[in-house]
């Protein structure tokens, strides 16, 4: 019903209305972010690689399993430090090959730069064992809301740990506090089967993949457990939200000898 150019209004004031509406819609998960404009975290790291958990090939000496730092950015949606299924940057393949962090920095940096993508770069101390803690703080903004890290697994040709892009903000508030349980990622750029596989470099290069106990499904593979289903995780990692008065504010009580609770309580931020 009615004529071709009346149709043709119709479907062009949907078109107008649908387009519109799209692109008033926020593009990433992080614009939505109506928290408070900084929060401060804690990141604690733990290192779960043990020879009772993963007795394989498990690398004694020369040198014994531990984990290089950790290298992390808080970010908006607009960068990305790593991605399973895609192809690691020149920075993220240093890094999980040697631990060099200073290509992976440079790019860090250069992206804050360009597309403002980036708030900060944090980082912690290595762990000399396969098991272990380190820790560090790190700040995100209701604009940068993302984390994302990198920690190698040493020895190893290219196997790290890591998240990618971990919103700490939800709607109206940040999160007190979460956990994630880690697992060997190959960064695609090193062929080498074993943590202690000579460097031989893939090319090709391949992209990010999950290391599984079946995935590679070699027998020399260090991480190839047929009987299991799933590998135990091999590190874990904690972010708790610091309170304000953590965050190196000066806090006027601590000098004074308090007289009752309640003024404790005023300055507390209750």
């Amino acid at each position: 019903s009615g004529s071709p150019s009346k149709k043709i209004a119709i479907i062009w004031t949907l078109l107008v209305t649908i387009l519109g509406y799209a692109s008033s819609l926020p593009l990433g998960d992080d614009s939505i972010c109506t928290a408070e404009e900084l929060a401060k975290y804690s990141i604690i790291f733990t290192g779960k690689w043990s020879q009772t958990a993963f007795p394989k090939q498990y690398p004694l000496y020369r040198p014994p399993a531990q984990w290089s730092s950790m290298l992390g950015v808080t970010h908006s949606s607009d960068y990305s430090m790593w991605k399973k299924n895609e192809y690691a940057s020149n920075g993220v393949r240093d890094f999980a090959e040697k631990g060099e962090a200073w290509v992976l920095m440079k790019e860090i940096e250069e992206a804050g730069e360009k597309i403002q993508s980036v708030h900060g770069i944090f980082s912690a101390p290595a762990i000399s064992s396969g098991t272990g803690q380190t820790s560090t703080e790190l700040q995100v903004h209701s604009r940068h809301p993302l984390v994302s890290f990198v920690v190698r697994i040493v020895p190893s040709p290219d196997w790290f740990v890591g998240i990618d892009s971990l919103n700490l903000c939800e709607g109206d508030h940040w999160m007190e506090e979460i956990s994630v349980d880690l697992y060997p990622y190959d960064a695609g750029t090193d062929s080498g089967f074993t943590f202690s596989s000579p460097n031989f470099a893939t090319i090709p290069q391949d992209t990010v993949t999950e290391i599984t106990c079946s995935s590679p499904s070699h027998p020399a593979n260090s991480f190839y457990y047929p009987k299991l289903k799933i590998l135990p995780p091999i590190a874990q990692v904690t972010m708790v939200k610091l309170k304000k008065n953590q965050l190196g504010f000066p806090i006027p009580h601590l000098n004074q000898p308090a007289k009752s609770n309640e003024i404790l309580d005023t300055f507390s931020g209750k």
